[in-house]
């Protein structure tokens, strides 16, 4: 398996030290102390604390101070942890797809197979249509592709010997060899597109959710006629994708 630590990853491990820091205290910590005890500079902390509060991690009291929020609470609680993950990575789902106007996916590699496990969708925002299985067409796709980039070379050519590489439109990639190549020059950083390789009239852009051992990505949708906008939201999603590998992370 071949994963590599992205910009996503660093925020989201920075936040998790400022929680670690804010769940020591239970009477609260100032921004000062903060910034003092993780070594975070000041803009960045101020950034991370206004995501930390947004995610519901932190609240701010009376005094300015900070201590941990309910979404804290229920994701360290045992009981109930993995429907708390799951509510609370669709809240996160729902705010992205309402800040980069697009529906918005999380996919897992699971057992040798693409899975899209959630996603947030709206009447302006539609998902796209699944008219080929995604566990079949991750060729075609901007998660699949971004799924197989994080194997390594035996893993990709296994799922390939499992999954022909059918033709979907006019600009599907159907040989092993180009995909494959494709695949190996994909920089980790650089959001993996499908410019109408799955679907006509639809784009996509996919890029890496990091968490320990397990395979996954964050991806987007939209209409073709909204391609222009597809590189802007890809870079926008990237930059959130810490909000995703947070609560993973958790």
């Amino acid at each position: 398996m071949r994963i590599e630590p992205t910009a996503p990853y660093h925020s989201a491990q920075d936040a998790l030290r400022v929680l670690e820091t804010v769940a020591r205290r239970s009477a609260g910590v100032t921004d000062t102390e903060l910034a003092r005890r993780t070594g975070i500079g000041p803009e960045r902390l101020t950034t991370l604390l206004r995501m930390l509060r947004r995610e519901g991690y932190v609240e701010q009291v009376a005094d300015g101070s900070y201590v941990s929020g309910d979404s804290l609470a229920r994701l360290g609680s045992a009981r109930g942890r993995e429907q708390a993950l799951r509510d609370q990575l669709q809240r996160t789902l729902d705010r992205l797809r309402d800040s980069v106007g697009a529906a918005v996916y999380m996919s897992r590699y699971i057992d040798g197979e693409v899975r899209v496990t959630q996603y947030a969708d709206s009447p302006a925002t539609p998902a796209v249509h699944e008219w080929v299985d995604f566990r079949y067409s991750a060729h075609a796709t901007a998660v699949g592709k971004s799924l197989l980039t994080q194997l390594d070379h035996h893993g990709r050519r296994d799922h390939l010997a499992r999954h022909k590489l059918a033709r979907l439109t006019s600009r599907t990639i159907t040989s092993d060899k180009l995909l494959l190549s494709r695949l190996e020059a994909q920089p980790p950083t650089v959001p993996v597109l499908d410019l109408q390789e799955y679907a006509i009239g639809t784009v996509c852009a996919a890029v890496p959710i990091t968490a320990g051992s397990s395979v996954g990505c964050l991806a987007l949708s939209l209409p073709v006629e909204h391609a222009h906008r597809l590189r802007r939201a890809a870079d926008a999603l990237n930059r959130n994708a810490a909000r995703v590998l947070l609560s993973l992370a958790i």
